[in-house]
């Protein structure tokens, strides 16, 4: 793969452009430190909810003010009027991305596209479809007797029907996502692991390379990166595995 990509929505965009580090941290300065340390290599975090609730709207503008770019995964998943507001409050964050959850519905999903859309910069909002620490039996253990691959795609297609602009999704669906729904929808991609690292609690899990080989938009890579002994020489690891 080379260092210079075509993305999903047709953008030339470099490969590490594309990976998004996962701050899955519960203190503000080991946040900042990583941000810091990554800083040259990575300039797209996430901030999760164990992040943003230990640490608030700070740390969302702390990544951003070292010029890197934000994916606010906070899942909202409320009643429409409320996912709305909150689109609207994550909004005024400057974040580049913001997901709600798909089972929230239609109605919710069209709430939070039509706040965002009336934002002086509004971020692209997905959806998360099904989180990729399930696999079949874990989700039908859940009440759902469909399967994960045809709850993802009835999911993703609600969520473009309702005016989202991609979701989030295991890198097992992207294919079939891109094929269905068109390569401008955006695809969000966690479950994503090296071949050196664990699988960890993920379940459906896939390479870097075979993932944005996919078709994947961009890549969530967090324990493998944050928790190495060198954080910016693992990055640099999986980049370099993504050039050859």
């Amino acid at each position: 793969m080379n260092s210079n990509n075509s993305n999903g929505n047709g953008k030339n965009s470099r490969v590490e452009e594309r990976i998004i580090v996962a701050l899955d941290v519960g203190d503000f300065g080991r946040a900042e430190e990583l941000v810091q340390d990554l800083k040259g290599v990575i300039s797209f975090f996430k901030v999760g909810l164990e992040l943003f609730t230990a640490c608030g709207p700070d740390v969302v503008k702390m990544v951003t003010g070292h010029g890197a770019k934000v994916f606010l995964d906070l899942k909202f998943f409320d009643i429409p009027n409320t996912a709305a507001g909150a689109v609207r409050s994550a909004s005024s964050l400057n974040a580049s991305i913001i997901n709600v959850h798909a089972l929230g519905g239609a109605e919710m999903m069209k709430a939070a596209a039509n706040a965002a859309a009336g934002c002086k910069n509004p971020p692209k909002v997905i959806a998360v479809t099904v989180l990729t620490s399930f696999d079949e039996a874990g989700f039908s253990n859940i009440g759902i007797s469909a399967s994960i691959e045809d709850s993802v795609m009835n999911l993703a297609t609600t969520a473009k029907d309702a005016g989202l602009d991609g979701v989030v999704s295991s890198p097992s669906e992207v294919r079939t996502i891109k094929k269905h729904l068109g390569k401008d929808f955006l695809i969000v991609t966690p479950g994503v692991r090296p071949h050196w690292s664990t699988a960890d609690d993920q379940k459906r899990v896939m390479t870097p390379k075979n993932a944005f080989d996919a078709g994947a938009d961009y890549i969530v890579i967090g324990r493998p990166i944050i928790e190495a002994k060198e954080p910016k020489t693992a990055a640099e690891r999986v980049i370099e595995e993504l050039q050859e």
